[in-house]
């Protein structure tokens, strides 16, 4: 039997898990989709055991996918952020608060206060507080749910919860970590001072360990459930954004790749801890050793579209269909959809704005504008956000001479013709498009001893597509587009600011 690494990566909209042999081939894949529940506008709520009940039949169809094979060792990612409140004997307190959730404004001031300041906060972390933060979330807990809060004993990240099942130990990585506002992000190690300011126990957050480092094995129980051997290794793996970006291939600095999900990211590896001093972007640890990156995030990138497509292509069969047909007929629309102008803040934003209170516009709508304009003007609109915050990467010293692009989304001509022309640099696929749960197999397959480091994973399992290259007419376009989208921000910015948060 051939020896391949699962990685499996717990998102927002589903459940993904993937076999890859030491090659980088992808020899099966499996998904099953998730719920989001937003049971008031701007939460973002689901409910960990779903994701649990979701894992183990996504597991069993890979491995009858590929009955001749045996799993050498399990990687694991996922939504960052979001918060697993568990008790003393590990049960699950209430649903999970998501990396989206813009219910804790008054908890990001708080801890700025407690902190002392966003100065001093951002020497402690790395980062100023935002909404879609780990630690918000705790104190949101403490301040509107003291009942539940009394029985909290660990708090875990999606990712660690289900390695938790899987092999009973609770553990996290520093990826993840670093995005709790806990984490001491340049030491590697969990602030004292961040819980002493606070008030929580340290006790509250797992033990850390390496990315490719074994943090369990699967026992009896979770052999059950999901059909892997029992003992078999999991590693420690990483959030979703570092695992793409491993699993694209950008570990060090001058790569930089963006994606399009339900979010939108753009990221560029660091050697040492950068911190941006106005706080648009945010800097994590990434999932290889002593390297870190800096990261713009738009909060609805792939969510715009499936918003749209949802409220207004229902006459379709299927979202695959509608997605193809909105796609289609956006395509025969020019640059600059004539004149509309989307503002992609459906659940406020987080680069560069930092302002949970942003809300989506369509600004120019017109009696002539057809369905197909709007959506030319969303999937421009997302790219804009992005280009955005490549500006602010360029402005902290990044200069990549091409963009990696990971994501659903990207794997349409049309989007990825409107991130390079917004971008204004080429732009490339891997021959894989299985995104952070590829990454998350490469570090099992570390862990297990079957590469000396994730350098050489990528090396042998990642390639590249050929450069797709701007157009000039159409870059010209967007470089005009550009500059009312940064004005419409702005002006929105203005309206909107919420006490405690500083312009951008």
């Amino acid at each position: 039997m051939s020896a391949c690494f699962l990685g499996l990566d717990i998102g927002t909209s589903s459940v993904k898990a993937l076999l890859v042999d030491r090659e980088g081939r992808v020899v099966a894949s499996a998904s099953a989709p998730l719920t989001l529940g937003a049971p008031r506008p701007g939460w973002a709520e689901q409910d960990p055991e779903a994701w649990w009940a979701t894992t183990g039949p996504v597991i069993r169809e890979l491995l009858r996918q590929a009955p001749a094979i045996t799993v050498a060792a399990v990687g694991i990612t996922g939504q960052m952020h979001s918060s697993v409140f568990l008790d003393h004997t590990g049960t699950v307190i209430r649903p999970a608060l998501l990396w989206c959730d813009a219910r804790t404004d008054a908890e990001c001031q708080q801890i700025t206060q407690r902190a002392g300041g966003e100065d001093r906060l951002r020497a402690l972390t790395a980062n100023a507080a935002f909404a879609g933060f780990t630690l918000p979330k705790i104190l949101w807990l403490r301040n509107h749910e003291p009942d539940a809060f009394a029985r909290l004993a660990r708090v875990l990240i999606p990712k660690d919860y289900i390695r938790y099942r899987l092999t009973g130990e609770m553990a996290t990585e520093p990826s993840d970590a670093s995005g709790t506002l806990l984490f001491d992000t340049a030491r590697g190690r969990w602030s004292a001072e961040m819980f002493s300011a606070m008030d929580l126990p340290p006790s509250i957050m797992p033990e850390v360990g390496r990315s490719a480092a074994v943090l369990g094995r699967v026992t009896g129980e979770a052999a059950h459930a999901t059909g892997l051997v029992a003992g078999t290794p999991v590693v420690g793996g990483g959030g979703d954004n570092a695992c793409g970006a491993a699993g694209a291939g950008v570990l060090r600095p001058g790569s930089a790749v963006a994606t399009w999900g339900t979010s939108g990211t753009v990221i560029a590896p660091t050697d040492a801890p950068r911190v941006d001093p106005r706080s648009r972007v945010h800097t994590f640890c990434h999932v290889a050793p002593d390297t870190w990156y800096q990261i713009g995030v738009v909060l609805s990138a792939g969510a715009a579209f499936a918003w749209l497509r949802d409220q207004f292509a229902r006459e379709y069969a299927t979202p695959g269909e509608a997605t193809q047909a909105l796609v289609s007929a956006a395509a025969r629309i020019p640059p600059g959809a004539e004149g509309l102008l989307f503002l992609p803040y459906l659940q406020g934003e987080r680069s560069p704005h930092r302002n949970p209170a942003l809300r989506g516009a369509l600004l120019g709508l017109s009696l002539a504008h057809t369905r197909a304009h709007v959506t030319r003007a969303v999937i421009e609109g997302g790219a804009l956000a992005l280009a955005e915050c490549l500006d602010v990467l360029r402005e902290l010293g990044c200069t990549p001479g091409e963009m990696l692009l990971t994501g659903g989304g990207v794997r349409d001509p049309l989007l990825r013709q409107v991130l390079a022309a917004v971008f204004d640099l080429p732009v490339r696929l891997t021959t894989h498009d299985e995104g952070p749960a590829f990454g998350a197999a490469l570090l099992a397959a570390v862990g297990s001893g079957a590469f000396p480091d994730l350098g050489a994973a990528v090396a042998a399992g990642v390639a590249l597509r050929p450069r797709e290259l701007p157009e000039p007419q159409t870059r010209e376009a967007y470089r005009a587009l550009m500059r009312r989208f940064q004005a419409a921000g702005r002006q929105q910015q203005r309206e909107r600011m919420e006490p405690g948060l500083a312009d951008a």
